[in-house]
């Protein structure tokens, strides 16, 4: 039986040096799924401050909609979704 690394080196698994935490992870892949690579630390802060289901339910909405920009309708959805978000609370 092979260990991991003789398997990992196989098939060329390399770790992302950008990523130490999860949500750095996740705001990368953000980033590249918005074509934003420059913002990239703009995503990775709203994966970390913003409830992970309000960001991730902005994120599938921008994808299914190809006629708009995906990083403006994500911005605008996630806002939308926040903004829903307090006034359940406050009621």
């Amino acid at each position: 039986m092979k260990s991991f690394s003789e398997i990992s080196t196989s098939i060329s698994i390399k770790k992302d040096q950008r990523n130490t935490y999860e949500y750095q992870a996740y705001g990368n892949r953000l980033a590249e799924e918005m074509a934003e690579p420059t913002k990239r630390s703009l995503y990775i802060r709203l994966a970390k401050i913003n409830d992970r289901n309000l960001v991730e339910a902005a994120r599938l909405f921008a994808i299914s909609n190809p006629g708009n920009s995906k990083a403006k309708s994500f911005m605008w959805k996630l806002k939308e979704l926040k903004n829903a978000s307090k006034n359940k609370e406050q009621e």
